[in-house]
């Protein structure tokens, strides 16, 4: 091979290389979307890895869940002299109901995982309400506690971890719908990060305990 050779594959790769970190900045890449990406990071993973360095960013990817995404660096110890760089990919601080549905989603993944199957976890939005239901207050008007769960639902999908289904053909029901429980809340949501979410759940339920929330204690359920 000879140096126009080299030239033209470099020359071929940096269009690949420009449209990966684009989409791995503006969010999650999915092997299922996007097959032709998903081959090119694959290739070009040690570039994509040196360019995010750059921007004291790390690349996560996972080949057997395929997803990938930048996460920023931890921050330097305080005591450290060096000056802070500025944060790229912002923190963004979650909300009770949307840590409580994103623990509880992923409480269900790892069952279903045990389970073996089907790679796809896909929920009714119904369960879901009736799964996040148990933990909030009792109040007297219904219709308010749905919406909430319905905003936190909604939040939980503008954040990626949840994907809307379309309807089934000929599907008419109010408030019918399906969601897939997207693989990359593993990352987000490790076991560590669960066991210390179960505590405070419990410190929850026992709070509620005295609203009887439901008319029963649902705790072994």
């Amino acid at each position: 091979m000879n140096a126009s050779d080299n030239t033209l594959q470099s020359g071929a790769a940096q269009p690949d290389l420009s449209a990966l970190l684009i989409h791995l900045l503006k969010g999650v890449l999915y092997r299922e979307d996007d097959e032709r990406s998903w081959a090119a990071l694959l290739r070009l993973q040690a570039r994509v890895r040196e360019q995010a360095a750059i921007l004291q960013l790390d690349l996560l990817l996972d080949e057997a869940e395929g997803y990938a995404f930048f996460k920023s660096r931890p921050d330097a110890d305080e005591a450290d002299a060096a000056p802070r760089v500025p944060r790229l990919v912002a923190r963004r601080p979650l909300s009770y109901p949307v840590s409580l549905m994103l623990a509880l989603l992923r409480k269900k993944l790892a069952e279903f995982d045990a389970g073996g199957g089907d790679t796809r976890l896909v929920l009714a939005r119904d369960d879901i309400v009736d799964m996040v239901r148990v933990f909030l207050p009792e109040g007297p008007n219904e219709a308010k506690l749905i919406d909430q769960i319905e905003s936190t639902l909604n939040k939980v999908i503008e954040l990626g971890f949840l994907r809307r289904l379309k309807p089934a053909a000929g599907s008419t029901s109010q408030g019918a719908g399906s969601y897939e429980v997207r693989r990359i809340l593993k990352a987000f949501v490790d076991a560590q990060w669960l066991s210390e979410f179960d505590a405070r759940l419990e410190t929850y339920r026992s709070a509620l305990a005295g609203v009887a929330p439901r008319g029963k204690d649902r705790r072994d359920e």
